[in-house]
């Protein structure tokens, strides 16, 4: 481990008594000035040190909101920008920065959070999660979600983006929060919300690169890199000359976001698009001052990578050689189940669609651990075998695999009753951490379309442009909706009087009662690769065992929707504890036993069962 920078805080941050200090880094720039907007007007000259930070404490300031510009003097000429750490952009991402007093009364101090291997975790879009798209609104949807049974919240990111509907990876201020949805107080009055009613909440965010519009980090320093390129735009430059700044605005970022917001964890966007040849990558520095917190709070803190590269690396321990990371999202598995309930073979799809494959996914996680990917012409990964499956976040559902389909469908419209049953206990059973995306506990039926707001015209074309070229590997019939449009926002948004009533209210106790099962039965609560087999039955049945102490427990699966599937290798008796197929989950009516002596089991089409054995 590398000893911690010196550099103090960056950002502006109030001192009592009128008195407020501030801090940039740009190192390239000749001279930087602070100019004050409000409550009083002056320009104040700052002072660099040998790390090329910009500082200054400024007195006498009256009550009231103070807003700022940084006036910028290089050999280009004179430009006055918003403040890269803004912790708010009042006026937008063009407009000044404003003061944020950090303060809050936190009612969360008994809080400790949740092991990792018992989250159950729920994304959500703040602005489409309810009718007002506010952090407020969130609030008093807590209760139907703790009485779902889920414990983590993971929020789609939040970071101050241009206009008032995006997805969040446009963001252009990392410390800035959407004043849209509430800005700072209404995250910290949500989070603090979730830990008294005991709910861990995980933020998105977005670190391999920022959005286009309101991108003026390139104007005070070397901030992105000139060798390496994102599909999304420019990469940060987290190994370059002048990247211990770059890191260190990253680095202090998720401080930031765990300390002074009381998170339980960040979800680290697209690390493979972090492009860090050096020694000491960014990651391992992440994980390790991440660590360093954790030491100073108490309580754990989680960091988990979204990566497209199979590599058990991320998540390996530092001392085996590893980065360190505490968990990563595993698409293996979300791609295994999609492909067998839908039979789409496009894009990468055409990589899954066999149940050895979800059979692989319960067993490794990985399904591609270094054979060949036919989407992607090369071998594609490395083995997970190594690690337990309490370091991999799965799904059948979550932003992107919705979000990234032309027309924006949710499984609901792909798929029968009776095979969202079968995918929601192929979720909850497996041994691995599961996330839902909202509105996936009722079978909403609103699609979740991908949208923008921006105020460039030329970008709005080039986005339109982009998303047609994306859905060609998909071969996707028709023209998609347009993403600056605001009906494709509200299209978006959830509909949440569907689980009040028929299939919606019972798929919803189906997910309750899946839950509870995970939260009771020893066998499910174990995630070690020990306790866990698979094998296949009958053409299209998989059956899984769990194993925690004296308790067996044995889940049969059925992915045929036409033809039952025989399983017929019993050992011992056992109690039947879940059938999808009877009446109370709108099933036929099941005429599967109560306890099996072993004799055969026919498994109906599209159905799922599971007893329990103790010894």
């Amino acid at each position: 481990m590398l000893p911690r920078s010196p550099v103090g805080r960056i950002g502006a941050y109030p001192l009592g008594e009128g008195r407020y200090r501030f801090s940039v880094w740009a190192p390239l720039v000749e001279r930087v000035e602070l100019k004050l907007t409000s409550p009083v007007r002056r320009l104040i000259p700052l002072t660099q040190d040998e790390q090329g930070y910009w500082q200054g404490e400024v007195e006498g300031i009256p009550p009231g909101p103070v807003d700022y510009l940084y006036r910028l003097h290089t050999a280009a000429g004179v430009v006055e920008r918003p403040d890269p750490a803004s912790r708010c952009q009042p006026y937008g991402v063009h407009g000044p920065s404003r003061v944020v007093d950090p303060h809050f009364d936190w009612q969360d101090q008994g809080w400790k959070g949740i092991p990792l291997s018992q989250w159950i975790l729920y994304e959500l879009h703040v602005g489409t999660f309810t009718p007002e798209g506010t952090f407020a609104a969130i609030i008093p949807r807590l209760p139907q979600l703790v009485e779902l049974g889920v414990n983590v919240l993971e929020l789609m990111p939040v970071a101050q983006f241009p206009g008032e509907r995006n997805w969040g990876y446009d963001g252009v201020y990392p410390y800035a929060v959407q004043t849209s949805y509430g800005g700072a107080a209404g995250l910290k009055a949500l989070v603090n919300a979730c830990h008294q009613q005991g709910l861990a909440v995980v933020l998105d965010v977005v670190y391999n690169h920022l959005g286009p519009e309101g991108n003026y980090l390139g104007d005070f320093g070397p901030y992105f890199a000139d060798k390496y390129r994102t599909p999304w735009g420019k990469a940060m430059n987290f190994d370059g000359p002048y990247s211990d700044g770059v890191r260190e605005f990253f680095l202090q970022n998720a401080e930031y976001w765990l300390e002074e917001f009381h998170l339980d964890g960040l979800r680290l966007d697209a690390v493979h698009a972090i492009y860090d040849f050096s020694a000491y990558p960014f990651l391992q520095e992440l994980a390790e001052r991440v660590d360093a917190l954790e030491a100073r709070t108490g309580w754990p803190r989680v960091l988990v990578a979204e990566s497209d590269l199979n590599d058990v690396r991320l998540i390996t321990p530092r001392k085996q050689g590893g980065y360190g990371l505490d968990a990563q999202w595993c698409d293996d598995f979300h791609h295994s189940v999609h492909t067998l309930l839908t039979g789409e073979k496009t894009g990468y799809y055409q990589d899954f669609g066999q149940l050895e494959h979800l059979a692989k996914a319960y067993r490794e996680s990985y399904v591609y651990s270094g054979q060949y990917s036919r989407y992607r012409l090369r071998r594609h990964g490395n083995s997970a075998v190594s690690r337990p499956g309490s370091q991999f976040v799965i799904c059948i559902q979550n932003h992107d695999q919705v979000g990234n389909r032309m027309l924006g469908e949710r499984l609901s419209q792909l798929t029968s009753f009776a095979g969202l049953k079968l995918a929601a206990a192929a979720l909850l059973l497996a041994p691995m951490l599961p996330l839902l995306f909202m509105g996936e506990e009722y079978g909403e039926v609103a699609p979740f379309l991908y949208f923008i707001s921006h105020g460039d015209p030329n970008l709005v074309k080039a986005v339109r442009q982009g998303r047609r070229r994306e859905f060609s590997a998909f071969a996707w019939q028709g023209e998609p909706p347009d993403p600056q449009a605001e009906e494709t926002f509200l299209r978006s948004k959830l509909n949440w009087e569907l689980k009040e009533a028929g299939h919606h209210q019972v798929l919803w106790k189906w997910y309750q009662t899946l839950i509870r099962l995970r939260k009771t039965q020893p066998a499910l609560q174990h995630l070690e690769r020990e306790g866990v087999e698979v094998e296949l039955f009958s053409g299209s049945g998989l059956a899984l065992h769990r194993r925690q102490g004296s308790q067996s427990l044995l889940a049969l699966f059925n992915f045929s929707p036409d033809q039952p599937a025989t399983y017929t290798d019993w050992r011992g008796s056992w109690e039947k504890l879940l059938d999808s197929h009877e009446a109370q989950w709108l099933g036929p009516g099941s005429s599967l036993p109560a306890k099996s002596q072993g004799d055969p089991v026919e498994v109906p089409p599209y159905g799922v069962v599971v007893y329990s054995q103790n010894r």
